[in-house]
């Protein structure tokens, strides 16, 4: 599949693969500092736009390293890119340590994975079939 990808900044990054069978193609802060002070969310610049096809969409995820060495996480824990959005990919990068962080410039911050997803048709209904687990939620299956 092809996503074509449109630089909004000369100096942006396009999204990259770290390996052959990474899931998430990396996404790069443009080339300048951002601090981000303890417990602050900041919007990291990419520098970018994509053209989703329809019936997909771009999910933004966490880089493991960066989250658990450095505390650094998407702050909506996952972003969703629409197949319709044409604008440029931001991440709201959260702090989630006590300590000032710096992305450093061209830094790989977040990794985007485009998934299909089916398009549902809500219908309200005043009863719902039965199961074993019901209504049981929060741990109700166990430990």
């Amino acid at each position: 599949m092809k996503i074509r990808v449109k630089k909004l900044d000369e100096r942006a990054t396009l999204p990259t693969y770290g390996t052959e069978y990474s899931a998430g193609a990396d996404l790069y802060n443009l080339p300048e500092s951002v601090e981000i002070v303890p417990h602050a969310t900041v919007l990291i610049h990419t520098g970018i736009a994509a053209e989703i096809p329809e019936g997909y969409c771009g999910l933004i995820f966490a880089r493991s390293g960066l989250a658990t060495k450095r505390g650094l996480a998407p702050a909506n824990k996952v972003g969703v890119i629409d197949a319709d959005y044409r604008g440029e990919i931001m991440v709201a990068l959260h702090n989630h340590s006590d300590l000032a962080a710096t992305v450093a410039p061209s830094e790989r911050v977040a990794q985007l994975a485009i998934v299909p997803f089916l398009k549902a048709e809500f219908e309200e209904s005043d009863e719902l079939s039965d199961t074993v687990r019901g209504a049981g939620g929060f741990g109700s299956t166990g430990r």
